[in-house]
């Protein structure tokens, strides 16, 4: 296979060091999203070890030789625990692997890259992020959605639950509904009536739009636009594929509009 990196003139990127781990955004989906230090570290890869919510083309662009590491959580079914996957990762660093650990999203937004990192740190192994395009950013702009206006709006990103699973507890709601006009809730749908009764309760309009993306910036993305008096009542059937994104206050430009 052919390197992935794409020459690009006066860049010297740094190189990946036997023993060394670096904690990559793979971005929302489409390949294109990723970064040319991303494309660049998959190429110089040993082993990856990825989480399960990467998109299929990606792992095209990683070289037949690399291993690859299976560590994704899934709803539903057994999944590796946190500690044995950070584990691992310091066992593969400490064999003098070059390591990417190449997570969905952005290693920093609503993930566990910070315990990976200070726990590699912790154990003595150089650790370099490489950022990644968030969902909550790029993939919902792939969607049509504009999080701001010329206007100049607040944006608030919000995790919809907490360690348990259970909608969060620990929020001021009222603030929140009232500081921020575009909510961009990570993680929702399963508590989307109770996301939506708490922001009615503090003082969210019922019919405020609320725009749900699954998959985004996938072949399989899906938008479905209700109001906010609506979300909870969706059924199962009516929601878009996991995963996906609730974004209040904020519909897409056009039902003709289309990501290239």
């Amino acid at each position: 296979m052919q390197g992935v990196m794409p020459k690009v003139r006066g860049l010297d990127f740094p190189p990946l060091k036997a023993g060394e781990v670096w904690l990559v955004g793979a971005g929302p989906g489409d390949p294109g999203l990723l970064t040319l230090l991303a494309c660049h570290a998959l190429e110089q890869a040993e082993v990856v070890v990825h989480d399960a919510l990467i998109d299929a083309r990606i792992f095209d662009l990683i070289p037949a030789a690399v291993e690859r590491v299976d560590v994704g959580k899934r709803a539903g079914r057994e999944s590796p625990r946190q500690d044995s996957i950070t584990a691992r990762l310091i066992a593969l660093a400490r064999q003098g692997k070059k390591v990417v650990r190449l997570k969905g999203g952005d290693p920093f937004v609503f993930g566990r890259g910070p315990e990976e990192a200070v726990a590699l740190e912790q154990a003595g192994i150089v650790v370099r992020v490489v950022p990644g395009i968030s969902a909550g950013l790029g993939g919902l702009a792939w969607a049509g959605l504009p999080l701001t206006t010329r206007e100049g709006v607040a944006v608030a990103l919000v995790t919809g639950h907490g360690p348990d699973g259970e909608a969060p507890t620990d929020f001021d709601w009222r603030a929140l509904a009232q500081s921020a006009s575009v909510l961009v809730i990570y993680m929702g749908l399963r508590q989307r009536a109770e996301i939506a009764r708490q922001l009615m309760k503090a003082g969210r309009p019922a019919d405020e739009p609320v725009s749900l993306v699954g998959r985004a910036a996938t072949p399989e993305q899906v938008v479905v636009v209700t109001t906010l008096g609506q979300l909870g009542g969706l059924t199962e059937a009516e929601l878009p594929p996991t995963p996906a994104l609730m974004v209040i206050g904020r519909r897409p430009m056009g039902s003709t509009w289309a990501p290239v």
